[in-house]
């Protein structure tokens, strides 16, 4: 009786914290979407252009010497295509054609007078992305990453006969992190990333220029690299 009281007890036992670690554990929604060689998706975001501005301190014929800054910052829309190769458990190769609209204003001041001369910028750029993305381990329907990679872009629909006029071809490198939260349907991962261009954007022949005397608002900048922020939402 000993015995039979003994190994009921113990199964009671053993149920009980069956029970309990099944309650931990919640239901994985399609637990091996991971593990698919190849996958598409497509990403809608939000970003904010910025530019890293150089001065030159450069004094025209009438004396006046000009500096610049972008004073602040308008959302832009971004949206784009995934492609992601499975390369391990926590690494993926990830490519995201991406298409960015937005714009930047270039605020010119003149160092004695304080007269001001703005100059809007409307950048809508092609990115092409390629990011290598480091995952943390699966805890039941979420898993945070992060991830680095580098982009090229061009823009589109650059507008000459400006103050500033911006080179088509941009690259630099990319570092951000996010979270993938598994739907029953589909992954969603929230994303904020940084991006650091690494070229002078800054036009220095401007034989498009009908005004000549914008010309002193190029030559104040000595060099321009491109930054942005983006948050972006991915559907996979």
């Amino acid at each position: 009786m000993k015995i039979a009281f003994t190994l009921i007890l113990l199964s009671s036992l053993l149920s009980a914290s069956n029970n309990s670690y099944g309650q931990q554990r919640s239901l994985q929604h399609r637990p091996y979407a991971d593990q698919q060689l190849f996958h598409l998706g497509f990403t809608v975001g939000f970003h904010t252009q910025d530019l890293i501005l150089t001065q030159t301190g450069y004094r025209n014929v009438n004396g006046e010497v000009w500096f610049s800054e972008i004073p602040d910052y308008a959302p832009g829309f971004t949206v784009g295509m995934i492609g992601d190769l499975y390369l391990s458990r926590h690494l993926n190769l990830r490519m995201i054609p991406t298409l960015n609209l937005g714009g930047k204003s270039i605020i010119f001041r003149e160092q004695a007078s304080g007269e001001e001369y703005e100059s809007p910028l409307r950048n809508n750029y092609l990115t092409l992305p390629l990011h290598l993305k480091f995952a943390g381990i699966r805890i039941n329907n979420y898993k945070p990453y992060f991830m680095l990679g580098g982009y090229g872009s061009i823009e589109l629909a650059s507008k000459k006969n400006r103050a500033v006029l911006l080179k088509p071809f941009d690259w630099g490198v990319e570092i951000g992190a996010g979270c993938s939260f598994y739907l029953p349907l589909f992954t969603l991962s929230p994303e904020l990333k940084f991006s650091f261009g690494l070229t002078d954007l800054v036009e220095k022949d401007r034989s498009d220029l009908k005004d000549k005397d914008l010309m002193k608002y190029t030559l104040s900048l000595s060099k321009a690299t491109q930054r942005m922020i983006t948050l972006s939402f991915h559907f996979e």
